[in-house]
C-alpha cells in the first residue's frame, strides 16, 4: 500500500531525511521510532504531500503521490501530531466539514458522523463545541477527521501524546480495527508498549536514516541486549577479569555489563566475587528488549557496531 525509495530532503544544511526505504503492507501497522529530529515527521509529512521531496519515490496504492498528490491524497487519511479541529464549531460541523470535502452528499455524510463518532466514543459530544472538549476528546475528533473515507493508508504522528488513559486504549483499540480491515498504518510514536500491544512492525530512524526494520521479534534479536547491574558500597571490583572489556561499564560504585543472557551472567559473577561479595549491596537485571534495542541503535555514533556483548553459548 506504501512504498518509498531513496527518499531524501534536506532543510539548509540539515539532511532530514537520507535515501529513507520504507514499505508498509495493507493490514500492517508500522510504527516509526525516533528521538525528536529524527525524520519521523518528516516522512509523515512529505507521504501525506505536505512536503516536497529532494530526490526519491513515493507510491499510494500504485498512485505515484510526487507526481500526482491530488489523487494519491484520495487514498490517504493523516492525523498529524498538533491537534487540528475547529475550536468555535461542534464536533459534527467539524466531522461535516470534512465529509464534504471528500466529496460526500447529505445522507451519505450523515452516516459517516454516526459511524465515526461511534467508533471514537464521540456519539454523547457531537454537539458540543471543539473548545468545550476535553484534550483527550480533541484527540479522538482528530482522528476521527482522519478516517473520513475510510482511506486505505492512515498516517498517524504521536496520536496518544497528552491522551488520557482511556482515550490511548480507545485509540489502540481502533489502530488495531483499521489493520483488521485492511488498511495500512503508519503509526509514530515514542511509547513502546504502544508498539507491542499493536503487535507492529517497527522502523528506527535516526539522523534521517533507517537503522532497523522488521517485526519487534527481529529488531530485538538483531539489535537488543541485556544488562546486569551491579552496584557496590566501598571497593568496586574489576569485572573485566571475568568479561570482555568493552562489555562492562563502571561509573563509581555501579558496574554494568552487557550481555545477551543475564541468568549466565549474573551467576558468573556471584560465582567469582568470593570474598568481594559482601561489599555487594544491589543487582538487577533487565532482557533485551524493544527499548534497549533502540538505545544499541541510536545512544551516540554506531553504538551497535562497537560496544561488545557478553555472548552466552
Amino acid at each position: 500500500m506504501l512504498d518509498v525509495r531513496g527518499l531524501s530532503k534536506a532543510y539548509g544544511l540539515r539532511q532530514a531525511l537520507h535515501a529513507v526505504d520504507l514499505e508498509v503492507a495493507a493490514g500492517e501497522i508500522a510504527a516509526l521510532l525516533g528521538r525528536n529530529g529524527a525524520g519521523k515527521t518528516t516522512l509523515v509529512s512529505i507521504v501525506a504531500g505536505l512536503r516536497s521531496a529532494d530526490s526519491g519515490r513515493v507510491v499510494i496504492g500504485g498512485v505515484d503521490a510526487l507526481a500526482d498528490p491530488r489523487r494519491a491524497r484520495a487514498n490517504l487519511g493523516l492525523a498529524p501530531q498538533e491537534t487540528g479541529v475547529y475550536p468555535t464549531l461542534s464536533c459534527r460541523d467539524n466531522l461535516r466539514l470534512f465529509t464534504g470535502l471528500a466529496g460526500m452528499g447529505r445522507k451519505e455524510s450523515r452516516v459517516a458522523i454516526d459511524d465515526l463518532a461511534e467508533l471514537l466514543g464521540l456519539t454523547e459530544l457531537l454537539d458540543r463545541r471543539a473548545k468545550e472538549m476535553s484534550g483527550g476528546e480533541r484527540r479522538r475528533l482528530h482522528t476521527a477527521i482522519a478516517l473520513v473515507g475510510h482511506p486505505s493508508l492512515v498516517l498517524l504522528d504521536e496520536p496518544t501524546v497528552g491522551a488520557d488513559v482511556q482515550t490511548r486504549s480507545q485509540l489502540l483499540r481502533v489502530v488495531r480495527d483499521l489493520a483488521l480491515e485492511g488498511a495500512a498504518v503508519v503509526y509514530s510514536t515514542h511509547y513502546f508498549p504502544e508498539v507491542a500491544e499493536l503487535d507492529a512492525s517497527v522502523a528506527i530512524l535516526e539522523c534521517g536514516r533507517v537503522l532497523a526494520r522488521g517485526s519487534i521479534n527481529k529488531v530485538v534479536a538483531q539489535h537488543a541486549v541485556g544488562t546486569v547491574e551491579l552496584v557496590f558500597a566501598g571497593h568496586t571490583p574489576d569485572l573485566t577479569q571475568l568479561f570482555p572489556r568493552n562489555a562492562v561499564t563502571t561509573s563509581g560504585p555501579r558496574v554494568q555489563i552487557k550481555t545477551n543472557d543475564t541468568a549466565a551472567v549474573t551467576g558468573t559473577v556471584l560465582a567469582n566475587l568470593d570474598t568481594r561479595a559482601v561489599n555487594l549491596c544491589g543487582l538487577s537485571a533487565s532482557q533485551p528488549s524493544l527499548e534497549s534495542a533502540f538505545r544499541q541503535l541510536t545512544d551516540g555514533p554506531d553504538a551497535a557496531l562497537t560496544e561488545e556483548v557478553v555472548h552466552v553459548a
